[in-house]
């Protein structure tokens, strides 16, 4: 059974730096597709990022510049590192993985075979 847990979701203020970690397990994420989406009440859950299988990352435009996908085969996690958080970052935030191999990762929902719980981040000043 695969299974994806997040952590590092917390209250942060504008500016600040927050990680986010997803491990696997069930599952590894050597050479698969990853992401990371996130969702705010009463809208679509949107993908932010993701690595395909030889480590090239994607980001939309408003989180370019600011975040940072990454993997770590060794601990079978996936990290998003956030940095200069901006009100509108404030959402639950999922991690998501493939069993696709590819080397131009897509962050469309259906991409992904499997999702984790989902974690708050909260920014507010």
């Amino acid at each position: 059974q695969v299974q994806l847990v997040e952590s590092g979701g917390d209250l942060a203020q504008p500016g600040d730096s927050l990680r986010l970690s997803c491990v696997a397990s069930g599952f590894t994420f050597s050479s698969n597709a990853v992401a990371w989406f996130r969702q705010v009440p009463g809208k679509e859950r949107d993908g932010i990022s993701c690595l395909s299988s030889n480590n090239m990352p994607y980001y939309v435009p408003s989180v370019e510049g600011r975040f940072r996908i990454s993997r770590d085969k060794d601990k079978n996690t996936v990290f998003l590192e956030m940095n200069s958080l901006k009100i509108e970052d404030a959402a639950v935030y999922y991690c998501a993985a493939g069993e696709v191999i590819t080397t131009r990762c897509l962050v469309s929902r259906s991409e992904y075979d499997y999702w984790g719980q989902g974690i708050q981040v909260t920014v507010s000043s």
